[in-house]
C-alpha cells in the first residue's frame, strides 16, 4: 500500500515525516540544526522524554519536548516559528505508530527502552513493532541500547565490511543494570551494598591501541542510585538512559547530575501516594501494560517486599512474564477487574497468595491486610482501566482516596504525601 502511494505520488507519511521534512527544510534555508534526540519503548518513555528535557534545560541549553508526551511535533514547531524561538533541542517522545509510517526521521541520537507484548492488534506480530520501534534510530543517528533486553540489541545492524577495510560498527552506547565493559558505556555498580549510577572511560585515551589491545576501563562513579527522587531500579536505569541522550546533545555532566538530583518523576508511575503506618503506598496506574507490571516489581522489589494490586482489561495479553516477578518480589496479589480469573490462572503456580476484591477500596484494604511492616503497596495493574474506571486517572483517584481513607480510620496523617 505505501509502495502504491508512492509510485501514483502521493503523500503517505505521517506527523514525523512532516515533522522531519520541515527541520530538513530549515536547515536548507536557514541553516537550522538542532540536536534531535528520540524517546520510544514499550514503557518508561514518559519519565525519560521529560527527565532528558530536564537535563538538557540544566545545561543551559534550549530545548522543547513534544510528540507523544503532549503538543504535536507540527503545532509546537509552528509555535517555535511563530515566537523566533527555535531550540537547540527537541527531545521527542515518539510511539510506534508514530515511527512506523516514517522512514526520513534522522535524530542526533536515539534510544529505544525496551520491548514487550503492547499493540500486537495493530501491529499485528511482535517482529513487525520491534521494526517500527527500530525507525527511531535513523541511518545516522547514536543508538542508545538497553543491553538487558535482547530484542533491543537486536537492533544494532551488522558491521559493515569494505574490501581491505576493518569493518566499520554503527555508533552505540549501552547501559543496563550491570557494570559497563565498553568505554562510553553506562550501568549500575554495587559498593559496599549501595548501587551506583556509573559510567567506563578508556583508562588512558592517549594510548594507541593495537588490534588486539583489550581496553582498560575506568569506572566513573556518577551518584548513588539512592540520590534519585524516583524510586526503583527501573528508575535507576531511566536516569541511564537520560544521561546517555543528554550527553549526546552536548550536555556537561556536573550540569546532568544537578538536574538528576531535583527529578521528582511523573504522575502515576511508580509514585509514592505516601505512607500509613510503616507501609507505603505507590500509585503505578500508568502501568498499563504486563512489561511495565514487571519492571516495577523489579525495581521497587529490590528494596523490600510487595503486596501487589493487579487487574482490570487485560487487552489479549500473555500474563506468563509475571510469573517470576510475582514469585520473587510479592508477599501478596490483591486481583481486580474483568481479567482477574487469567491473572489468577497465570500467577496460581507461583505460591503467593492470591486474592480478589471487588472495587479499589476493598484492594487496597486487603492489601493493608497482607502487608507487613517495612513492606509497600503497589498499584500496578498490568491492564487497561475501562472496566472499573474513566481511565487510568481515575483509577489513580481511587487509589489515593482508598489509602487516604485508611490513614483517616487508622487515626493518623499520611506521611511524606504531596
Amino acid at each position: 500500500m505505501d509502495q502504491a502511494a508512492q509510485a501514483a505520488g502521493l503523500w503517505n507519511g505521517g506527523e514525523l515525516s512532516l515533522f522531519s521534512q520541515a527541520l530538513a527544510n530549515l536547515a536548507e534555508n536557514r541553516g537550522y540544526r538542532p540536536q534531535v534526540l528520540g524517546i520510544t519503548g514499550t514503557n518508561g518513555k514518559t519519565t525519560v522524554t521529560a527527565l532528558t528535557g530536564q537535563l538538557v534545560r540544566r545545561a543551559d541549553k534550549s530545548v522543547v519536548v513534544a510528540g507523544n508526551i503532549g503538543p504535536t511535533l507540527l503545532d509546537t514547531l509552528s509555535s517555535c516559528l511563530d515566537a523566533d524561538a527555535l531550540p537547540d533541542v527537541w527531545v521527542l517522545e515518539l510511539s510506534s505508530f508514530q515511527l512506523d509510517s516514517c522512514s526520513s526521521f534522522e535524530p542526533t541520537a536515539a534510544t529505544v527502552l525496551n520491548l514487550t507484548q503492547d499493540h500486537l492488534d495493530w501491529h499485528g506480530s511482535m517482529q513487525a513493532y520491534a521494526a517500527a520501534k527500530a525507525k527511531v534510530f535513523g541511518q545516522q543517528g547514536l543508538m542508545i541500547l538497553n543491553r538487558d533486553d535482547p530484542l533491543v540489541m537486536a537492533m544494532r545492524p551488522a558491521p559493515v565490511r569494505a574490501r581491505l577495510q576493518r569493518p566499520v560498527e554503527r555508533a552505540m552506547v549501552t547501559f543496563g543494570g550491570d557494570m559497563p565493559h565498553r568505554p562510553g558505556d553506562y550501568g549500575i555498580e554495587m559498593v559496599n551494598g549501595m548501587a551506583w549510577l556509573v559510567r567506563a572511560l578508556e583508562a588512558d585515551e592517549t594510548r594507541r591501541r593495537r588490534k588486539d589491545d583489550v581496553e582498560e576501563l575506568y569506572i566513573q562513579r556518577l551518584m548513588p542510585a539512592d540520590a534519585l527522587r524516583i524510586r526503583g531500579r527501573h528508575n535507576a536505569l531511566n536516569a541511564l538512559a537520560a544521561l546517555a541522550l543528554a550527553g549526546a546533545a552536548g550536555c556537561s555532566l556536573a550540569s546532568m547530575l544537578f538536574g538528576l538530583r531535583e527529578y521528582r518523576g511523573e504522575p502515576h508511575r511508580v509514585e509514592s501516594v505516601g505512607v500509613v503506618q510503616d507501609i507505603e503506598y505507590f500509585d503505578d496506574s500508568k502501568g498499563t501494560n504486563v512489561g511495565a507490571t514487571a519492571a516495577a516489581l523489579i525495581g521497587l522489589g529490590a528494596e523490600r517486599r510487595l503486596v501487589l494490586v493487579l487487574g482490570g482489561e487485560g487487552k489479549g495479553q500473555d500474563f506468563t512474564p509475571l510469573v517470576d516477578p510475582v514469585t520473587r518480589h510479592a508477599r501478596a496479589v490483591v486481583l481486580i477487574g474483568r481479567d482477574a480469573p487469567l491473572l489468577r490462572a497465570a500467577l496460581e503456580n507461583t505460591g503467593v497468595p492470591l486474592l480478589d476484591a471487588d472495587s479499589m477500596a476493598d484492594a487496597v484494604r486487603q492489601a493493608r491486610q497482607c502487608a507487613r511492616a517495612g513492606d509497600a503497596v503497589l498499584m500496578s495493574p498490568a491492564c487497561a482501566s475501562f472496566d472499573m474506571f474513566r481511565n487510568y486517572e481515575h483509577r489513580a483517584e481511587a487509589f489515593r482516596a482508598a489509602v487516604i481513607e485508611l490513614a483517616d480510620a487508622a487515626g493518623v496523617e499520611l506521611e511524606g504525601a504531596a
